[in-house]
């Protein structure tokens, strides 16, 4: 069976962006690719962060995860940092990795740009996500459009490594773009991003939902209720289509265009359905919130499954290069 990876950072409960982005397609390949999923907490560590929070939103996430359909009889769910093997093979692979081919990731180049100081974590980011994917030589990995480009790195490192040290090693993994490719925020500017406020989140409460969806940015051109608008530059009708059957949809649409609903209207239906929606997913998430020791053992059973594979990978690439094999066995004084 063809192999999946995917990694999500530990930023506590899920939103509907990375539900629509990442996780629903996570959930549906299961059936088709044997998963590896991790959270990947190496990476969040590469910017400022709560460090008084990191464990709790790992759990967070892990719990969000589980609820929204991952099922660890099928997928190997667990947390980068219990793997040792991912940073091992992070620097191994620095050593055929061109600094040049850093810099010009876009998002080392929107990030930098914030930072007085840019750290070397951040401009090798990609490369940790390289071993992430090839550690277990995974032939398929689900991303956003937004990285493709780190995609294509890999596959170009691998192609470095593979040329000098063991060809055909490691495979050139294909990126795998969804349909729902990037989520816009209900300030309908910039990317989903718990960051930047603009977010539902998976498990947010009825009320919740309708508080976040009311201020909502709509169609620029309704400034008043009876104003025509044009459905397709609407954030919220965006919405409505991953969210609403087929025929509330075409009623939005024209609804819309004829100023039949004022925009508070189409977000009252879109938050109902969008509780409705999650309304299973924040009930399992309850359930697992009462047993937190369930989901660290799952956690756990995942790390023991990773690394199974990983210490493999990481024997052949030791074996490839030279390197001297470690002596498991005690030493005896005579």
């Amino acid at each position: 069976m063809a192999r999946v990876f995917s990694g999500i950072q530990p930023s506590g409960e899920l939103h509907i962006g990375n539900y629509l982005g990442a996780v629903q397609r996570w959930v549906a390949l299961q059936s088709q690719y044997q998963c590896f999923i991790c959270i990947v907490d190496y990476h969040a560590i590469t910017q400022d962060y709560d460090v008084s929070m990191l464990e709790t939103r790992t759990l967070d996430m892990a719990t969000s995860l589980l609820a929204a359909g991952i099922d660890p009889e099928r997928t190997v769910l667990f947390v980068q940092s219990h793997v040792l093997e991912h940073t091992e093979l992070a620097w191994v692979f620095t050593s055929v990795t061109p600094i040049g081919e850093l810099e010009r990731m876009t998002q080392f180049k929107d990030k930098s740009q914030r930072q007085e100081s840019v750290l070397a974590g951040l401009l090798s980011y990609p490369v940790l996500q390289a071993a992430d994917v090839l550690l277990y030589k995974a032939d398929t990995v689900p991303v956003g459009e937004d990285q493709v480009q780190h995609v294509e790195l890999m596959r170009e490192i691998a192609r470095k490594w593979n040329a000098r040290y063991g060809d055909g090693f490691f495979p050139e993994p294909q990126a795998l773009v969804g349909e729902a490719k990037r989520i816009v925020g209900l300030d309908g500017q910039a990317k989903m991003s718990k960051s930047l406020g603009n977010t539902i989140g998976l498990l947010d409460q009825p009320e919740v939902i309708w508080q976040r969806l009311r201020p909502a940015m709509t169609d620029p051109a309704r400034v008043t209720r009876n104003d025509p608008g044009t459905p397709e530059i609407c954030n919220i009708y965006h919405l409505h289509q991953h969210f609403s059957p087929k025929k509330t949809v075409e009623e939005v649409a024209h609804k819309c265009r004829t100023a039949g609903w004022g925009c508070l209207d189409c977000k009252r239906v879109l938050a109902d359905n969008i509780a409705n929606a999650f309304k299973p997913i924040r009930q399992r998430a309850a359930e697992l919130k009462k047993r937190p020791e369930q989901v660290r053992e799952i956690l756990a059973a995942g790390a023991a499954k990773a690394r199974e594979v990983a210490q493999e990978t990481m024997r052949g690439v030791r074996e490839r290069m030279g390197l001297l094999p470690a002596r498991t066995e005690a030493v005896v004084d005579r």
